[in-house]
């Protein structure tokens, strides 16, 4: 299997992280700049901030939530040989899954939706986990 399809959906989470970081980021600083919110309101986490500038924010952060248990399977399954198709597949549809999660989540907030994004990834990354567990037990 060739290693840079097993990365590329883990560089791709990656790279959404990065982009609600700068997406974040650019909400603060437009509505400082707009006067919508004082500067000291950083000093409070936030606090204070406009609605979407805190949507973004909170996306952001649960990029440090399920997709930490990605990233320690990905390189687990990459260091035990355990990346077939399924589990390429699998990680494109979570990091899908995370995708429309944050869209969701950093533009209109519908909650339900955000939340059908969050459980489908999360039952993804359980199977995915089940699996892998599976096979390495197997292996033994």
């Amino acid at each position: 299997m060739d290693l840079r399809f097993v990365l590329l959906p883990l560089f791709v989470q990656v790279l959404l992280t990065f982009v609600l970081l700068l997406w974040t980021a650019r909400e603060r600083f437009a509505a400082a700049g707009r006067g919508e919110v004082d500067v000291e309101a950083f000093r409070a986490n936030g606090g204070g901030m406009p609605q979407r500038a805190t949507w973004l924010a909170r996306a952001y952060d649960n990029q440090f939530q399920l997709p930490v248990l990605f990233y320690v399977l990905t390189i687990l399954a990459i260091f035990l040989h355990k990346t077939d198709i399924l589990f390429q597949v699998l990680s494109w549809v979570f990091v899908l899954t995370r995708v429309m999660h944050a869209l969701v989540y950093g533009t209109y907030n519908n909650v339900r939706l955000r939340f059908v994004w969050f459980l489908a990834g999360g039952i993804v990354l359980m199977l995915m986990w089940i699996v892998f567990i599976a096979r390495v037990l197997v292996a033994l």
